[in-house]
This record gives structure tokens, C-alpha cells and sequence, in this order.
């Protein structure tokens, strides 16, 4: 008959141990993640609604040149996967206001999202050369 000794009985325990710290581990960096996601949605949304109130605020455009459309150029502004929400939010006086939400995905399995990052941005209306 054998005598196991207290090193091999420990074995297993150690196995157990790695594992729980490991997943610990992995939470940790999801949630590390989802804040740079977070961060970095908000700072769309920012560039979004900047580059529409720029557009709309520039003068008519020169014969044969196109109309910018604020809209298309504040979606355009922000990375596709994020799907911006570009609206106007005023027109009045000598600027123009565009708001721009986008709802913030994520990374965590078993957490649809984290709600929405909202920017807005106004720019004075350029006034024509005379």
C-alpha cells in the first residue's frame, strides 16, 4: 500500500486555483476593453457632430460644384461599424447645430450595450465675401 504525501494531494488544487484566477483575469480585460470602446464612441460622436455643423455651416457652393449634405458628411466622419444617428439640432442666428448619437457596443457577452454617447457640435455660419 502507498502513502500519498501532501505535495500530491495538493496537485489538483493548484489546477483549480489558475483557473479561477485566470478567468478573473479575463473579466478584468473585457472590462478594460469595453471602457476604450466606450471612450472611443463618445470621441465619434464628438467628430461626427463636427464635421456636420462644418458642412452645413460652409456658403452655397460655387457653379458646378456640389451641395455638402451635413448628414452624409457627419455619418461619413465616424467608423461605419458604429452606426451614427446624425440630426440637426438648430439653425438659428449665425450658427448652425448638429447632434449625433451613437449607442455604445459591447464587448461583454450577456450585456447588449451600454447605452448611447451623444456629442454636439454648432459652427458659426460663414458669411460671403463682399
Amino acid at each position: 500500500m502507498r502513502i500519498r504525501t501532501r505535495r500530491e494531494r495538493d496537485r489538483g488544487q493548484v489546477a483549480l486555483e489558475y483557473i479561477g484566477f485566470v478567468a478573473i483575469l479575463l473579466l478584468v480585460g473585457l472590462a478594460a476593453i469595453q471602457l476604450g470602446v466606450a471612450a472611443y464612441a463618445v470621441n465619434q460622436a464628438g467628430t461626427g457632430a463636427r464635421a456636420a455643423a462644418r458642412a452645413a455651416s460652409l456658403d452655397d457652393p460655387r457653379a458646378g460644384e456640389p451641395k455638402l449634405d451635413p448628414v452624409a458628411a457627419g455619418t461619413a466622419a465616424v467608423s461605419g461599424w458604429l452606426k451614427p444617428d446624425v440630426t440637426p439640432a438648430g439653425s438659428g442666428g449665425d450658427g448652425v447645430t448638429y447632434t449625433v448619437t451613437i449607442k455604445i457596443p459591447s464587448v461583454i457577452p450577456g450585456i447588449p450595450d451600454f447605452g448611447t454617447a451623444t456629442r454636439t457640435a454648432t459652427m458659426p455660419k460663414l458669411r460671403p465675401h463682399n
